[in-house]
């Protein structure tokens, strides 16, 4: 680990000298493949500046979807929003220092500092609203290579600087809010790190800058015949080195793995040097630094280099959606199949109170009617669950694997035949579009998010039952309703993810909605905390989820987590308050 104190020319200079080497494209023969320049951008310029994703981009709500939520929690009305040159006139004056400020890839402008300052959680929508953002960057730092990276950290000790590490901005848990602090606070973009370096395709492993959104990464890929096959739901605007830094999982982990399978190794710039990590199949050379520097959220540093493990693009992939006559059945098909080892790369299973919301949110209402009469004439009553699920590889793989599960659903009372197709089509066109959704519904006072954990089979229905009490009873003193239902987004032999979706109403003010969500978050992060279950499971821990993790690792395995985070941030300058709630130490 080389260090690079702010006194220490030298090794600034062989910094550089590395980082030369290993960030421009390589050339090799013997398996490696050359990589082509790509054209950096930054992706907020098209985005929306106080909600999700491209500005251009809507989801319109079905008159009978919304009907069935005001079904549930009666009427509501829009909350007032800001304008955004309303939020740029209340950004304050940069307390950089001017070593800072003059370096050519550091912004000030109120503008970008205010698309820097918040995420996408229910609160940070709730401020980007209103106007009350509390704290903004003093400056948004936008660096190129592992060297700038290394040159900003080494200034960031001079000066004592804040640093928050910026990816695609898609954080739901509130890891890249500035606080209010003494010291001047930097936030860094990882835009510009967005090419593939190198391809090793005799190993599989390509090298990316860590900046690199889920799209850049599977159409640079492309090119050589290679495809990761990480798909959050973020995927449009998450990075390579967010979905690391919280340990992502995505859509078809099952076929492709989560995160941690897929990273291969990488360069992670600390505030005491740059951590090299090796991309090594494996080793039992003591404690994997690969693993222990996953889930650290910026805490540790700043990656910016990654290597990851790719594969050959599929011959096929397959999405199908099938109803089954209740949640026992549909939960028996999902552990069956994932303990028989059947080959599939994605399995999801929405208990009936979920079916019946996509039913409605998903469908015209000559579509749900159509459905709705089928199944019914199938057998299928108000009990019934859908589950989506996905197929992908070469062309005798995906047929043997859908073989085995076509028998495995006949087995268990699955329905499926052209009904199967034509609704995996849909969600296979429309997976990335449902958090436009919660704009549509901000707009009419229908107050939408998520919270997810993860537990082992035997637990999954108490676990399910006490979410799912816990947040519909969540508002009951205030007369209020909160409809809520339930998936299981990812299978294990060993147990399953289960993603509660609520909805509830709009507060008279933004204060009160915001008090509102925190009364459910609460109660569902209790309902996590008290049960056999992890606080998170795909989202990390950020800010919102700190205050319960010691519940899951104990007193002393966080202590043992904030010993590592110090080791390589002694001064606290990394993303303070996020993954370790200092207050509970």
């Amino acid at each position: 680990m080389s260090k690079h104190k702010p006194a220490k020319h030298d090794s600034k200079a062989n910094a550089k000298t590395h980082t030369q080497a290993s960030t421009q494209p390589k050339h090799h023969t013997n398996g490696h493949i050359s990589t082509r320049e790509h054209q950096s951008n930054t992706p907020l310029e098209d985005t929306r500046w106080n909600g999700w994703g491209n500005a251009n981009v809507n989801k319109t709500v079905s008159k009978h979807g919304a009907k069935l939520i005001k079904s549930h929690i009666g009427k509501t009305k829009p909350l007032k929003s800001v304008s955004l040159q309303h939020v740029i006139d209340s950004v304050p004056a940069s307390r950089l220092p001017k070593a800072v400020v003059d370096l050519n890839m550091v912004s000030t402008d109120a503008e970008t500092r205010v698309r820097h300052a918040r995420g996408q959680s229910f609160p940070d929508w709730i401020a980007m609203h209103s106007g009350e953002f509390g704290t903004f960057p003093d400056g948004v730092a936008m660096p190129t290579s592992t060297a700038d990276v290394e040159q900003l950290l080494a200034l960031a000790e001079e000066h004592d600087l804040v640093v928050i590490p910026f990816g695609g901005g898609t954080s739901v848990v509130g890891h890249i809010n500035p606080q209010a602090d003494e010291r001047p606070i930097l936030t860094v973009a990882m835009y510009q790190m967005d090419r593939l370096i190198d391809f090793d395709a005799i190993s599989q492993v390509a090298t990316f800058g860590a900046g690199t959104q889920g799209p850049a990464v599977e159409a640079q890929l492309a090119e050589h015949g290679y495809r990761l096959g990480h798909f959050p739901q973020s995927w449009e605007l998450s990075t390579l080195g967010g979905w690391i830094a919280s340990r992502s999982s995505g859509q078809q982990s099952l076929g492709y793995g989560r995160i941690e399978q897929l990273f291969a190794g990488g360069t992670l710039v600390t505030p005491e040097g740059v951590l090299d990590i090796p991309a090594i199949p494996a080793s039992s050379a003591g404690p994997d630094l690969r693993e222990m520097m996953m889930g650290t959220e910026g805490r540790a540093g700043i990656f910016t280099e990654v290597k990851v493990r790719v594969q050959p693009v599929p011959d096929a992939k397959v999405f199908k959606v099938v109803f089954l006559p209740n949640w026992q059945a549909g939960k028996a098909v999902l552990r069956e199949a994932v303990q028989r080892g059947i080959g599939l790369s994605m399995l999801r299973l929405s208990n009936s109170e979920e079916t019946n919301a996509h039913l409605h949110l998903g469908t015209s209402p000559s579509q749900f009617t159509a459905i709705t009469s089928y199944l019914k004439l199938r057998g299928m009553g108000k009990d019934k669950v859908m589950m989506t699920y996905g197929v992908s590889g070469e062309k005798e793989q995906t047929a043997f694997a859908l073989k085995q599960f076509k028998k495995l659903l006949n087995e268990h009372g699955g329905v499926g035949g052209t009904i199967a197709d034509v609704m995996g089509k849909i969600w296979a066109h429309g997976r990335f579009k449902f958090p436009y959704l919660r704009g549509t519904l901000w707009d009419r006072g229908i107050m939408v998010d998520t919270f997810e954990t993860a537990t082992n089979w035997s637990n999954i229905d108490e676990q399910m039952q006490a979410m799912q009490t816990a947040v519909r009873d969540a508002l009951s003193e205030e007369g209020e309703s909160v409809m809520a239902f339930t998936h299981i987004s990812h299978v294990y032999k060993q147990g399953a993810s289960l993603y509660t979706t609520y909805f509830f109403r709009a507060g008279k003010t933004h204060e009160a909605t915001l008090k509102r969500w925190q009364k459910i978050k609460h109660v569902a992060s209790l309902s996590v905390a008290n049960g056999k279950a992890t606080i998170s499971h795909q989202h990390g821990v950020g800010r919102d989820h700190a205050p319960y993790l010691q519940a899951e690792k104990g007193e002393l395995g966080l202590q043992v987590t904030a010993d590592m985070l110090a080791s390589l941030d002694p001064d606290g300058r990394m993303n303070p308050g996020v993954l370790v709630d200092e207050g509970v130490l």
